[in-house]
C-alpha cells in the first residue's frame, strides 16, 4: 500500500468490518478491499471513516464498482495546466464577500476604528486564531475521536467513562477505560485522538 502518513491524515480513510480494521489509505487503496465486501454476508458492519474527521462515510456502491474496475491516475503523468494569465490592476488576494449580522454597536465600534470594519474584522480574527490554536486542536481532535467512537464503539463496555476522558483531556483514564475492547478499535481511537490531551 502506497500512502504517506501525510495524505493518508489528509485525505485518508479507514475501514473497519464489524471491530476489525481491513483497509486504510487513500480512496483509491481502500476501495478494492470495499469491493470485496458488498452484498457479501459478513460478521459485523462495514464501516469507512475519514481520517481527517473522524466521520463516518457512505460510500455508493455504483461508485465503488466504479473505482474498483478503474486504475488510480498518475498524477505525474498528467499534463501540467498552464498558470492563468494575470489581469492589470490589484492582485486578489482570495478574499470572499459573505454576510455578517451584527447589532448597530458593533457596526459603529468597526466604522470607528482605522482602516474600517473588514481590516478590523481580519485583524480580531487572526488574533483570534493565534490565541486559541492550541485549544482548537485540542477540541478537533476530541470531535475527531468521538465521531469514530459514536458510530463503532457504542455497544462495548466503558463507552461513557472512555468518552468522559475524552473530553476531559484525560488520556490515562481515556486507554484504561477501552481496555478489554478490540485491538484495532482502540488503536484507530487513540491515533484520532491525538492532540486531545490536556492532563
Amino acid at each position: 500500500m502506497k500512502s504517506t502518513t501525510a495524505s493518508r491524515d489528509t485525505l485518508g480513510y479507514t475501514v473497519f468490518l464489524g471491530h476489525r480494521r481491513i483497509a486504510a489509505g487513500t480512496l483509491e487503496d481502500v476501495v478494492p478491499r470495499i469491493a470485496r465486501h458488498f452484498g457479501r454476508p459478513a460478521d459485523g458492519a462495514l464501516l469507512v471513516f475519514a481520517d481527517a474527521d473522524g466521520t463516518q462515510t457512505d460510500l455508493d456502491p455504483r461508485v465503488v464498482a466504479a473505482l474498483a474496475r478503474t486504475p488510480a491516475i498518475d498524477a505525474a503523468r498528467q499534463p501540467a495546466t498552464e498558470p492563468a494569465a494575470r489581469s492589470p490592476g490589484r492582485p486578489k488576494l482570495g478574499v470572499v464577500a459573505r454576510e455578517v449580522t451584527l447589532l448597530p454597536r458593533h457596526w459603529e465600534w468597526l466604522a470607528a476604528q482605522p482602516g474600517g470594519a473588514s481590516i478590523t474584522l481580519r485583524k480580531l480574527v487572526d488574533e483570534a486564531r493565534r490565541t486559541r490554536a492550541a485549544h482548537d486542536a485540542t477540541r478537533a481532535a476530541q470531535e475527531r475521536a468521538y465521531r469514530f467512537l459514536h458510530a463503532i464503539a457504542g455497544d462495548l463496555p466503558h463507552y461513557e467513562d472512555a468518552l468522559r476522558a475524552l473530553f476531559a483531556g484525560h488520556e490515562a483514564d481515556f486507554v484504561a477505560a477501552m481496555t478489554g475492547w478490540p485491538a484495532d478499535v482502540r488503536a484507530h481511537a487513540r491515533r484520532l485522538a491525538e492532540g486531545a490531551w490536556t492532563a
